[in-house]
């Protein structure tokens, strides 16, 4: 198949070829355009500017060129006479183009058979041939000369649109492959390389220099990954299967290897009538992502199952003592003291319930409702400290610390104090050995910023951009023993983002953690709000 370049060449050899042999001053060639039903100039052209070819755009249902297209008899204007009997729009072109005489020959192309039987005759244009030169007329040997010469524009210009539609169609396909996310591998009946993506070269740690036309065995070193193609080919049938692969150095995410749904298919097409394997192409697709969320999902209910039977035991065991004490063993006090057990274990039901209930709202898209008002933070930050010391041990120290004057807060009360129990009780639960849970806050003229920091266990780096997901967890001995579902977090981050703020994260493995979040003083969307009322 010729180049773009070489077929642009050939057309204008072929153009100045026949403008030389019938002694034509101008010269171009008109193909249809389907879409708009015209016939439109092209390049190259002898004789014309580019203008003038950007505006020979002719009808093909009307006029001398619209004629000659739907003829596929060529047209001979010899001279002032026959210039009378042409329309409006013809005459009007001809002027531009200071037409005195020409040649309008259809160009016409032959589709055959398999046994080069003539089927169909179709016109994908015509040719156009202006003035002769010295004055003359073109006569009927010039005519018959075009008509010869037609053929051979006629095949070039075939092969040029063949030669583009293939390259745009081959560009659109090498541009989706080097897009796709997925690894793409096409492998020849032999077992060679003929086509891989960029995806699929990172896979098997390859760089730029692609092995193409090298067989499959001598660049693919995953045991499973071979044995999988071995399959394909030796027993010729098509399979499916997860891969683990350890991507190269500088790959890999957090040093664990990528889960892969590896899947092979026979590429079958038609030969001279016949139905033969033409390749088979092999699919890479990343899964990991979601076998992960599956497995926080599987923990995911075992804890909560946990930490829904934990305050569950507790108040089934002290309602029981309670009721089984008919002879007033236990005095007010006591009675009492069991009283309060339950009503703290009631309200860490209520939340645990509560964080399973907004989970499941963002997740099928509902917006958590937000009752906006005006409160002091100061107050709600020392109602959650309050609460939280109840669940403190006695090596814990809660402290709280303000930083010049803080201003109202225009936003939701409630999930304020979400917020703030969230990252206070995590600091304190992840802080098994004690220390100081500290509370900061501070302002500027528009936004409020709280902190809370602690001296516990902390979070590894490459889990530190993770902790705000859902189900997402520090998983070691210490924080299993912690307990917690993995969504308070979640929730503390949606929460923040409600209110227009963002929250992040810093720690340091053995020394402990800093929460901070910001949310403007009074967001746009209170704003909105107020203006609605």
């Amino acid at each position: 198949m010729p180049s773009a370049t070489e077929l642009e060449q050939t057309l204008q050899r072929l153009v100045r070829r026949v403008a030389m042999m019938l002694q034509a001053e101008k010269c171009a060639f008109l193909l249809h355009d389907g879409e708009e039903n015209q016939l439109v100039a092209r390049a190259p052209s002898l004789g014309l500017a580019p203008d003038q070819i950007r505006m020979l755009r002719l009808p093909a249902n009307s006029g001398l060129i619209g004629e000659a297209y739907r003829s596929g008899m060529a047209t001979v204007i010899e001279g002032p006479k026959d210039f009378q009997n042409v329309g409006e729009t013809d005459s009007a072109w001809m002027t531009r183009l200071n037409v005195r005489n020409l040649i309008v020959q259809p160009l016409v192309m032959e589709r055959r058979d398999e046994q080069e039987r003539v089927i169909a005759h179709v016109t994908v244009g015509v040719l156009l041939i202006i003035n002769k030169r010295g004055n003359d007329q073109f006569s009927h040997e010039d005519l018959l000369l075009l008509n010869t010469m037609a053929r051979q524009v006629t095949a070039a210009i075939t092969n040029a649109q063949m030669y583009l539609r293939l390259a745009e169609e081959k560009e659109q396909l090498q541009a989706t492959l080097q897009s796709l996310l997925a690894g793409v591998v096409m492998l020849e009946p032999t077992g060679h390389v003929s086509l891989i993506n960029p995806a699929a070269a990172q896979i098997f740690g390859m760089g730029d220099d692609l092995p193409l036309h090298r067989h499959y065995s001598e660049i693919i070193t995953n045991e499973a990954i071979l044995e999988m193609l071995d399959e394909v080919f030796h027993q010729r049938h098509e399979s499916h299967r997860e891969i683990e692969v350890l991507l190269p150095d500088g790959e890999n995410h957090d040093g664990e290897p990528r889960i892969f749904q590896a899947q092979t298919a026979f590429v079958r097409g038609e030969h001279q009538g016949a139905n033969v394997l033409m390749g088979v192409a092999v699919v890479f697709n990343d899964i990991t992502a979601i076998r992960n969320v599956e497995r926080m999902k599987t923990a995911f209910v075992s804890t909560v199952s946990h930490e829904l039977r934990t305050p569950l035991t507790s108040i089934k065991g002290f309602i029981s003592t309670l009721l089984q004490d008919t002879e007033g063993y236990f005095d007010q006090s006591d009675r009492l003291e069991f009283y309060g057990i339950i009503d703290s274990e009631c309200d860490r039901l209520q939340r645990l319930i509560e964080d399973l209930l907004n989970v499941s709202r963002i997740e099928s898209g509902r917006a958590l409702q937000m009752n906006w008002s005006t409160f002091n933070p100061l107050d709600i930050i020392q109602k959650s400290l309050q609460v939280q010391r109840a669940y403190a041990s006695d090596n814990h120290n809660l402290q709280f610390n303000t930083h010049g004057d803080i201003p109202p807060l225009t936003g939701d009360s409630d999930k304020f104090d979400q917020i703030l129990t969230n990252l206070v009780s995590n600091a304190i639960k992840y802080s098994p050995s004690g220390g100081a849970v500290i509370v900061d806050i501070s302002s500027d003229d528009e936004t409020l910023t709280v902190s809370i920091s602690d001296q516990g266990m902390g979070i590894p780096p490459g889990k530190l951009n993770k902790v705000f997901e859902k189900f997402e967890r520090v998983d070691n001995r210490d924080t299993r023993q912690a307990g917690g579902t993995g969504i308070g977090l979640f929730l503390v981050k949606h929460l923040v983002e409600c209110h227009e703020g963002r929250v992040w994260a810093e720690s340091t493995v053995g020394q402990g953690s800093k929460f901070t979040f910001t949310m403007p003083l009074q967001s746009h969307a209170s704003m909105q709000e107020d203006a609605e009322e």
